[in-house]
């Protein structure tokens, strides 16, 4: 794993992968300053509304893979946590639910932003919860996570200084995102979901070749390291939390979530915007062989006869979390090697434009334009251009910080996102299933959540100094607890919206339903859903 592996063709790779994204940025900076419109704002946050279903479906695969994703799904192949691909596939069912349900009204209803809609079934107060929320999880966690999982790259894989690698990914990244907008990163991002996936598709082939083939891992691995399944008792991923609590998580990542959803509302109809949802689906079959499987090749050569591969230990357990760039560097030829690497810094920089973006879109449509409702499109433009600089400035800053945070504290603050995404997930599907929900209902449903899952989260802090009577409510499975707080929240919701008198939905549907976009028949999209479905029921049967 040694960075000096890297010669003269993979920095010329690396060298090029960075030339040709500055070269595409430029491009299309330029193109988007001779073709401005009237709407500026519209054409900066969200691509002017003519994106095609390619380069959506794209962008929401490459926004979604980032860096210490790739690591991590990799290091769970290695550990036998192969249950952590369900995920994956899952995430499939959540772009459909996206596609078909609520595609048709976040586009008709021409919103911006999620707040934006929340706003327009429940109220100002919805929307105020929602805006804070994502932005201080998105700074607190995704922006610094994802900074520091490219300094790691760049020091582990290159050995390059660790802030100079920082520094060089977000400089980057910030530049294209402040002046291009979202069009800028969805095309980059694009580019970077080839690159990702070249890269990853030549580290499984090399290294079922250097082990001998898939019937190989299959003798060197015991029958639970190849299936997508384990016990209820499982602590885990019991397959009760895979079927019912991890959806909970995706419909508000992939359903709810100003991360992800931007793209969708940048489609330039309804038409495109579900084939693109139904095109990245299809893309998250992928991580399971190209991420997953690696993985379990790197155990494999781990514990083969006479293998050299072995992983390196850190306070005395095995670190399979280098299984990527173990791989990387043992296995692959010169190029192939510096295209991995490129992978892997394509990979957090999709995800750090794509935060940058969605944070920027949000603080200037659902809290500046707030303030200002009088601002011009240009002066819009001007302050989410000035709020990503901003973030770019609040990212590097928060650096220093995560040296206080050792001790899992760090992965804690991202649980939180496991905590708060129930409540949302719930207030958004009653409220588009249910007219009798009211937004009193979804306000206690919100709070009663926020309390909830922050009382769980102080309590693993405090795990060690917990009285007995405690301890059960931090023991729960992390999928469970999701579940558990998604049916209370649900039932808060229900309870005080039926103990008070209906809203009136007429209102709500005119805000809701304020534009007319007609779809075209939908014949290719139905075959392409079902055929999605029979595909991942082979995966479950086969990888029982």
């Amino acid at each position: 794993m040694n960075h000096q592996q890297l010669n003269f063709l993979d920095h010329a790779v690396l060298i090029g992968y960075f030339a040709l994204i500055l070269v595409v940025s430029l491009y299309l900076i330029i193109k988007e300053k001779k073709t401005s419109t009237a709407n500026a704002s519209s054409d900066y946050f969200l691509g002017g509304k003519n994106l095609s279903w390619f380069v959506i479906g794209a962008s929401l695969f490459a926004s979604n893979i980032g860096s210490e994703h790739l690591v991590g799904l990799a290091g769970a192949g290695a550990a036998g946590d192969f249950p952590a691909a369900q995920f994956e596939i899952l995430a499939a069912f959540m772009l459909l639910l996206l596609g078909w349900l609520f595609v048709p009204l976040y586009l008709r209803s021409g919103v911006f932003t999620m707040p934006q809609f929340l706003e327009r079934r429940y109220g100002p107060w919805a929307r105020n919860y929602l805006t804070w929320v994502s932005i201080l999880g998105y700074v607190i966690t995704k922006i610094a996570l994802t900074i520091t999982a490219g300094g790691i790259i760049f020091t582990t894989l290159m050995g390059i200084d660790f802030w100079t690698g920082a520094i060089i990914v977000v400089v980057a990244t910030g530049v294209y995102t402040i002046f291009g907008g979202l069009k800028v990163v969805v095309y980059t991002d694009m580019i970077q979901m080839f690159i990702l996936l070249g890269g990853s598709i030549a580290l499984s082939f090399y290294g079922l070749d250097a082990l001998g083939g898939w019937s190989e891992v299959e003798k060197l691995t015991a029958p639970n390291y190849t299936s997508l399944w384990r016990p209820l008792s499982d602590p885990d991923f019991p397959w009760t939390g895979i079927l019912f609590g991890a959806p909970i998580l995706g419909v508000w990542y992939w359903c709810t979530d100003q991360f992800i959803v931007q793209r969708v509302l940048a489609a330039r109809n309804i038409d495109q915007a579900r084939k693109g949802t139904i095109f990245a689906a299809y893309l998250k079959m992928l991580p399971l062989f190209i991420f997953v499987v690696p993985g379990l090749i790197a155990y494999a050569l781990s514990v083969q006869a006479g293998s050299n591969f072995s992983f390196p230990l850190e306070n005395g357990e095995v670190l399979y979390d280098a299984a990527l760039p173990m791989l990387t560097m043992q296995l692959l030829p010169a190029g192939l090697r510096g295209l991995v690497v490129a992978g892997l810094i394509a990979a957090l920089m999709s995800s750090l434009s794509s935060v940058f973006n969605s944070c920027s879109t949000l603080f200037t449509i659902d809290v500046y334009q707030r303030l200002k409702p009088e601002t011009s499109e240009k002066q819009l433009v001007k302050v989410g251009r000035i709020a990503t600089g901003i973030l770019v400035i609040l990212g590097l800053a928060w650096i220093p910080l995560l040296d206080l945070l050792e001790g899992g504290l760090f992965q804690k603050l991202q649980s939180i996102q496991s905590y708060i995404s129930p409540p949302i997930a719930s207030v958004f599907l009653l409220g588009v299933f249910s007219k009798r929900i009211t937004a009193k209902g979804a306000k206690y449903a919100l709070l009663s959540g926020a309390v909830l899952g922050a009382t769980r989260l102080i309590l693993e802090l405090n795990k060690t100094i917990l009285p007995t009577s405690l301890s059960w409510y931090v023991d729960i499975n992390f999928l469970h607890f999701a579940l558990l707080l998604f049916l209370i929240c649900t039932l808060v919701l229900v309870v005080v919206s039926i103990s008070e008198s209906a809203p009136n939905f007429e209102k709500i549907k005119s805000l809701l339903y304020s534009r007319n976009n007609s779809e075209p028949k939908q014949g290719t999209n139905i075959l392409l859903s079902i055929g999605l479905f029979m595909v991942i029921g082979v995966l479950w049967i086969v990888f029982s």
